[in-house]
């Protein structure tokens, strides 16, 4: 269809799924634990070679849960990019405890590791060591993590990996998500894979995990009764959901596959034109390519990121801005910041282009006709 919406990373069945879900209901497994539960676990946390995994109900369930098990209190420090969606901050804020936001470096757009060290210094001098540091794989690509673990081994502050966009990337080998105290994935709708609405929480710390289990089925303690000792929430995956993701995880490297072709295609075709850049990948990195993103120089046209969107949107193309810094936003602005505007310019700069694992060459070639005729108009 010519005029058939694209959508920025939509959904995409591999074709088990149905079948998984068909056996929960077969079995009446409908409920927040289940048969699918666990082999969803295993299949996440062999795939990622952790020793452990708990399915959530979000990332930012399990970012949560991360936190409280790092012991987070209120006005406590937690150093967080500024450059990333407001779910990777908003559970600091939960705990009551305050964020310390840092900027990007360019080579990733994900936290800099200089900035992070000012940062920590800034924490000590008020006598408060950070109780973490969460580092976000913005857009698929992994951070400088050897640069930034240095750093937290340096000073001994646990990380926690936001890989929520970042499933199936790899650092010199293994795959974000794995390098940290805590792992958290994400698999909302739009994810590389998606289980409808739902998250993860990695880690090589089996205790760790059984905790994580507890609290997230609202920390129910081993009695005949209800009986409670400890705040607990109601966060776990369920049976159904799970279902889903057994039937995604059988398609994950081909999904990743995909938008790896897609960011080729983009890239072949339009870094021709000289207003518009990529992001390539440092040596030893592998990018999933969750969503292909670009720049725009503004001393090479007169377009904009916002008059591109425009274009595509009259197309009934999907597009989106970056993320606008952490640091700009309202709920935020109070909070330190360690910052020297790259990701500022990157967020006015930049677009995310559609990236979803289904496109075919005719949407791609339709994106790109409309990015061509609007920085060339």
């Amino acid at each position: 269809m010519e005029n058939e919406r694209i959508y920025l990373s939509p959904p995409h069945m591999g074709g088990t799924e149905l079948a998984y879900i068909q056996n929960a209901f077969d079995t009446n497994w409908i409920a927040p634990l289940g048969p699918h539960v666990d082999a969803f676990e295993n299949n996440l946390s062999g795939f990622l070679q952790v020793k452990a995994c708990a399915a959530l109900s979000s990332g930012t369930a399990a970012l949560h849960l991360a936190l409280i098990q790092l012991n987070v209190q209120q006005s406590d420090y937690v150093i967080c990019p500024t450059f990333t969606f407001s779910a990777s901050a908003n559970p600091i804020l939960y705990q009551k405890a305050i964020p310390v936001f840092v900027d990007s470096e360019k080579e990733t757009w994900n936290m800099d590791p200089e900035l992070l060290e000012e940062a920590v210094q800034f924490c000590l001098r008020q006598n408060k060591k950070p109780k973490a540091i969460i580092v976000v794989h913005l857009y698929g690509m992994p951070a400088k993590l050897k640069d930034i673990k240095k750093i937290a081994d340096d000073h001994g502050i646990p990380i926690i990996e936001d890989a929520a966009e970042s499933l199936g990337s790899t650092y010199y080998g293994k795959h974000t998500g794995s390098f940290g105290t805590f792992g958290i994935l994400s698999f909302n709708g739009n994810k590389i894979i998606t289980t409808s609405g739902g998250g993860a929480l990695v880690s090589s710390n089996l205790e760790a995990i059984k905790k994580t289990r507890f609290l997230a089925t609202q920390a129910r303690d081993p009695a005949p009764h209800y009986q409670h000792s400890t705040i607990g929430y109601n966060y776990r995956m369920s049976n159904i959901c799970a279902a889903i993701g057994r039937g995604q995880m059988e398609v994950l490297s081909n999904r990743v596959d995909s938008r790896k072709k897609n960011f080729n295609y983009y890239q072949s075709r339009l870094s021709v034109l000289p207003a518009i850049t990529f992001l390539p990948e440092p040596e030893n990195v592998s990018s999933n390519r969750w969503l292909t993103t670009i720049q725009i120089d503004s001393t090479q046209t007169s377009a904009t990121p916002n008059t591109i969107r425009l274009a595509l949107e009259s197309l009934n193309i999907e597009s989106r801005p970056l993320w606008k810094p952490l640091h700009l936003q309202p709920i935020f602005a109070q909070f330190p910041s360690f910052v020297a505007d790259i990701s500022t310019n990157l967020f006015f700069n930049g677009l995310c282009l559609p990236s979803g694992s289904a496109l075919t060459e005719a949407h791609l070639d339709r994106i790109c006709s409309s990015v061509e005729a609007t920085i060339g108009s």
